[in-house]
């Protein structure tokens, strides 16, 4: 039986790049090593993570402006490293809040500096992302950190935020990251967890301005201060070398899907984009199942949903898995359902779901 996995993360990796990670598990490229064994600083490693970096900077358009970062510690690691890094001599920063995730960064910023929180979804239950012009941004603020896309709640920015030449912009894109074409001018850091769409756990992606570096607090530990992870190419220590070489996987496997017409990201947004199109189309057939989320700003990569009668919840869950449609649970501080569709779940993935939301609707509705 087919598995699709919807998992919020950890989640699916390309089909086709396991197989090459398992053809490549014992002996990488004829060297004799598997990835997992190799030094991080010879000469078959260097050549992997040099092409990854190559790869993600064609991917992205990334300029050498700025510094690509592989660390370590996850996008958790990131809300501290963030205002220490990026600090310099100014106390605030401004942060807008729009679910859990962001909250999260929120709360861990509060330890280093003061935090301007310019906007809030609160009052609406985090179901919609507020406006730009509902923002009341601060004149003195290090920079303005915003969670792209909420893995818990379901909403993603469909659009950048505009900033001051000299308050850069900040995003957490940790699940929507790869997911589409991103104008980087834009942004002075965005940060993300591989573990969504580039990859594995245990790498954690950033790319950061190079006119930004050089700002750490004296506390900031070596090993995650951005200058000097960008001066030594990310090896000042050991960096997460098997999922650093899954991560190049999976950008070569983006790169493939460019089509005369459409660039990688062009052509993985669209299939993105009908994907989405589908399930919430599923959804919002019918009253037995509800979203809560705004409609304009509903995440293409986390659906979640609810059933009109939550006494039913188990037994949805274990048909699911029953069809092998599995990790379908909603968040524990959310409840519900929620499906997560990121850049490696394919259509017949999404196809299986809503059969089953309209199945399971005929027998139990």
């Amino acid at each position: 039986m087919r598995v699709y996995n919807f998992s919020a993360g950890p989640a699916t990796v390309p089909e086709e790049v396991l197989q090459i990670a398992a053809a490549e598990m014992i002996d990488w490229h004829g060297c004799g090593m598997s990835v997992m064994e190799m030094s991080h600083r010879g000469r078959e490693f260097t050549e992997i993570a040099t092409r990854a970096q190559a790869d993600l900077r064609q991917l992205l358009g990334i300029s050498s402006d700025f510094a690509v970062l592989f660390m370590q510690g996850g996008a958790i690691a990131q809300n501290a490293l963030v205002p220490l890094n990026l600090l310099g001599q100014r106390k605030s920063a401004d942060y807008v809040d729009t679910g859990a995730w962001s909250s999260r960064s929120i709360k861990e910023a509060r330890r280093y500096c003061e935090v301007n929180i310019i906007a809030s979804g609160q009052a609406d239950h985090y179901t919609r992302i507020p406006r730009q012009s509902e923002w009341h941004p601060s004149a003195a603020a290090a920079y303005l950190h915003i969670c792209t896309n909420e893995t818990i709640g379901g909403l993603e920015y469909h659009w950048t935020p505009e900033t001051r030449a000299d308050i850069p912009l900040v995003a957490d894109m940790s699940s929507d990251f790869m997911s589409r074409p991103l104008e980087m001018r834009r942004y002075g850091l965005i940060y993300a967890g591989a573990q969504k769409n580039a990859g594995i756990a245990g790498l954690t992606i950033v790319i950061v301005r190079r006119d930004l570096l050089g700002r750490s607090h004296p506390l900031c530990p070596s090993a995650f201060d951005y200058r000097i992870v960008a001066e030594n190419e990310s090896m000042f220590n050991t960096p997460p070398t098997y999922s650093i070489y899954l991560a190049g996987l999976v950008f070569q496997w983006i790169l493939r899907h460019a089509t005369p017409d459409k660039n990688a990201l062009e052509a993985i947004e669209a299939r993105n984009i009908e994907k989405a199109r589908r399930l919430y189309a599923a959804l919002d057939a019918s009253a037995f199942y509800e979203t809560r989320v705004a409609r304009e700003d509903r995440s293409r990569m986390n659906v979640p949903f609810f059933l009109a009668e939550p006494r039913l919840d188990e037994l949805f869950l274990a048909e699911a898995r029953e069809r092998g449609l599995a990790q379908l649970k909603g968040h524990k501080s959310l409840g519900g359902m929620r499906a997560s569709i990121y850049n490696a779940m394919p259509i017949a993935g999404v196809d299986a779901l809503t059969d089953y939301l309209r199945d399971f609707e005929r027998r139990h509705g």
